[in-house]
């Protein structure tokens, strides 16, 4: 398997040698649109300028003049496309010129070899060493006509440059490499370093260090790898809090059963006393019951993230409906319950908003004390639903506040000694009230009373 050094050094190697190709083909192309017409016309120039001097000083040897252009820079071939055939200045590499080149020179015709001469579109022309690669002009010589081909000549002109840049290229090529193995490194470190961090917290180590400064996209990876792990690390602690939670509270009322399973099976207990063992192991199950059911409430809330179903509900009618309910509790304190009910329709889980106002009802009315009053209020503001429930009971202190919808939390010793308290209600109706995209807010004054406020969302 490749690593991801490896695949960023060879990547970024092929950029580039496809961008110095490609380079390189785009230069030949600007070559022959541009430079070659170009060459091909300075050369022609120089050429007439060549051609006219002599013309102008017949008396000048023109093998002397043609020598000393030579020594400037110029390759030159002087014939009579017969016998005689004269090379200056710089030798030609390829000296096959075809006779009807020559012929058409040497009837007065000029010879645009460098602007004619085909040299494909990866070869640069200019550094094509031809004598086909050359400008043609005719001259007379006592009375007989030559023909002059003349081109510059580019190992003389620009041979040390030519080194200095092939140095350049080379230089460059080096240190370009240099740079993707080490730039390779710095951008893969910080990618190491999550590889080994992830295999950290595989192994259920959660404290991991990411020493990753930069301020790019693997900079932000590594700071959001970092805020996961340490939320998973609190997840974790909290699951495990959650464990413990639920095997103290199937633990008690397990071991009671237990206990009095015992004692009943030992045959030494009066009637009384059986009854008594009976009515403890009834209530014990009951509450049993009642915290697995709450649990695979949570355990099914928590795999939802919208509701699956959604119907009209008559909120008002619920809630008449739960005070018929559980009429026989709050009558036992002697509470009074005082309903402000507006006709509202509201859409959502008709069931889970149901087992909401039993939460919330059933907590008020235990921790109200007897001959206290209770108040529910139904209204509606422009776009949410708003249900109050608050009593006159024992009220939650500030400490507390913050921490009563966590599950099994239990906010004072009076709910720590009510039976049948699990601490898991509130944390299902924190759970219910978000899949309606609403939100719930406690407000208690310490043994005045408390406050519920359940606020929906109408769509």
């Amino acid at each position: 398997m490749k690593s991801l050094y490896s695949r960023i050094v060879a990547t970024m190697l092929v950029v580039i040698v496809s961008s110095s190709l490609l380079g390189f083909f785009f230069a030949n192309i600007y070559y022959q649109i541009k430079l070659k017409p170009f060459n091909d016309e300075k050369t022609a120039k120089i050429a007439k300028e060549v051609q006219q001097f002599h013309q102008s000083n017949p008396a000048v040897s023109l093998n002397e003049y043609l020598e000393n252009v030579g020594e400037l820079g110029y390759e030159l071939y002087l014939t009579d496309g017969v016998e005689k055939s004269t090379y200056f200045g710089g030798e030609f590499r390829k000296k096959d010129l075809p006779d009807k080149i020559i012929q058409q020179v040497l009837d007065g015709e000029t010879y645009h070899g460098i602007d004619e001469f085909d040299t494909g579109i990866f070869i640069t022309g200019f550094f094509d060493n031809d004598v086909r690669n050359t400008i043609g002009v005719p001259v007379k010589v006592e009375g007989d006509q030559l023909a002059l081909f003349i081109r510059q000549d580019p190992e003389q002109q620009f041979g040390e440059l030519r080194i200095f840049f092939a140095m350049i290229l080379i230089f460059t090529s080096i240190i370009s490499i240099l740079f993707v193995l080490i730039s390779g490194r710095y951008i893969v470190n910080p990618v190491v370093k999550l590889t080994n961090a992830t295999k950290k917290i595989r192994k259920g180590n959660y404290d991991v260090a990411l020493e990753v400064r930069r301020k790019d996209e693997i900079g932000q990876l590594a700071d959001s790898f970092a805020k996961m792990a340490s939320e998973l690390e609190k997840s974790e602690a909290a699951r495990q809090e959650f464990v413990a939670n639920v095997s103290h509270e199937l633990q008690s009322p397990l071991t009671s059963m237990q206990g009095f399973a015992r004692l009943l099976s030992s045959g030494t207990l009066t009637d009384k006393e059986q009854a008594e063992y009976l009515t403890v192991l009834s209530e014990e199950t009951a509450r049993l019951s009642s915290l697995t059911k709450q649990l695979l409430t949570l355990a099914s809330l928590d795999r939802e993230s919208e509701l699956r179903k959604k119907e009209p509900v008559q909120l008002a009618e619920q809630w008449r409906q739960l005070i018929q309910m559980t009429e026989w509790s709050w009558r036992e304190k002697e509470l009074t319950i005082n309903l402000e009910l507006a006709d509202v329709n509201f859409t959502g889980d008709a069931e889970l908003l149901y087992q909401v106002w039993s939460n919330l009802l059933t907590n008020a009315i235990k921790f109200t004390p007897q001959d206290g009053n209770i108040q529910v209020r139904l209204y509606e503001k422009a776009t949410n639903v708003f249900v109050e429930v608050q009593d006159s009971g024992v009220g939650i202190s500030k400490t507390d506040m913050a921490k009563i919808f966590e599950r099994f939390y239990k906010a004072n010793q009076s709910r720590t000694r009510e039976e049948g308290s699990s601490g898991l209600g509130l944390s299902i109706c924190q759970k219910i009230i978000a899949l309606h995209h609403g939100e719930i807010i406690v407000k208690s004054t310490p043994e005045k009373g408390t406050t519920f406020t359940v606020k929906l969302p109408k769509n």
